[in-house]
């Protein structure tokens, strides 16, 4: 159901996918994606979260305790932590040991710079000793784009932070896994993914003797402080022009939204993270009041529509776009 529509002139993603003949449903849950905070030690110009330093939202333990009681309930096997920078929750550290005791597969989607932050030290042996999988930002192999995104200083303190990593063996091990996360530095999608992987890996080794394993191409979501830029640069429309001009029907069967299920900082849950951010949450069908991790049954959210909008537009573009990397391989 689409009910974020499109500010300028092009169909509405529910009138796409009617073109085609699909429908977006729920499919049975393979990833829980927990939301632990808005707050970051980075304001980067692309940021769908709108995180910062100034902000405050925080999963509270009641609220983590309740994913974790879902989790024990369901099959699921990969959970990823997000943010903000998750690393700045509280209770971080004790919700990943939590599911590593669970036997789940742990990704972290961190910053990399946090990591510097005082008193996280540490967190890079508490990674490699809980086998957290790591997906690291870092949206360009030079100083100017990167810190042109990111902040002054943010490439410098990233590459100090892989360093570190590699020495305890990330992206060197195989149980160490360390991919890289490349977002454009503007109003363009990105390139294809073994393209741009390649050339990572030589830059960074060549220049600084980093190693990791796989780069993971996002799409910018036309959304909260993205969606600002685009507006002030006078890029909105034609930036969602060229999101619907590179519309592909091969990505609909890969969209996260399908397996996915986005938890966000307050309880509330969601088809994906860029939903949680426009506050497009899972309702109960009967009701049409929002549903919550600690009330809700995995089983019972298969076959729920998703909620769609302009937005969706970003994940279809091109070769698609997810948390986990572009959808269609070449």
């Amino acid at each position: 159901m689409d009910v974020v529509m499109m500010r300028c002139a092009l169909p509405s993603f529910d009138e796409m996918l009617r073109k085609y003949s699909a429908r977006l449903v729920r499919t049975k849950a393979e990833v829980l994606q927990i939301n632990l905070t808005k707050s970051c030690n980075q304001v980067c110009s692309h940021c769908y979260v709108d995180a910062g330093p100034f902000r405050t939202e925080k999963m509270d333990w009641n609220t983590l305790s309740a994913c974790i009681s879902f989790l024990r309930s369901s099959d699921i096997g990969r959970v990823e932590i997000t943010g903000g920078a998750p690393e700045l929750n509280p209770n971080f550290e004790e919700l990943i040991e939590s599911i590593f005791n669970m036997k789940r597969s742990i990704v972290v989607r961190s910053n990399l710079t946090v990591l510097l932050e005082p008193g996280k030290a540490h967190l890079i042996d508490f990674y490699k000793r809980n086998r957290v999988e790591l997906y690291c930002s870092l949206p360009c192999y030079t100083k100017e784009n990167v810190d042109k995104q990111r902040g002054e200083g943010v490439f410098e303190r990233s590459i100090r932070a892989l360093r570190l990593l590699n020495e305890v063996g990330y992206g060197k091990d195989p149980s160490l896994v360390l991919n890289l996360v490349y977002n454009p530095g503007g109003a363009f999608l990105p390139p294809p993914e073994p393209e741009l992987e390649m050339e990572y890996k030589r830059v960074l080794h060549e220049e600084f003797g980093i190693v990791f394993n796989h780069i993971i191409t996002l799409t910018n979501m036309p959304i909260n402080r993205f969606e600002r830029w685009l507006r002030a640069e006078e890029l909105y429309e034609r930036y969602l022009s060229l999101l619907y001009e590179n519309f592909n029907p091969a990505t609909l069967e890969r969209l996260m939204c399908r397996y996915y299920l986005n938890v966000g900082w307050d309880g509330r849950i969601y088809d994906c993270d860029f939903n949680q951010m426009l506050g497009l949450e899972i309702c109960d069908p009967q009701t049409g009041r929002p549903l919550t991790i600690d009330s809700v049954d995995p089983q019972s959210l298969e076959g729920i529509s998703i909620h769609t909008g302009a937005h969706c537009y970003g994940c279809t573009a091109g070769r698609g776009s997810s948390c986990r990397g572009e959808l269609v391989k070449q």
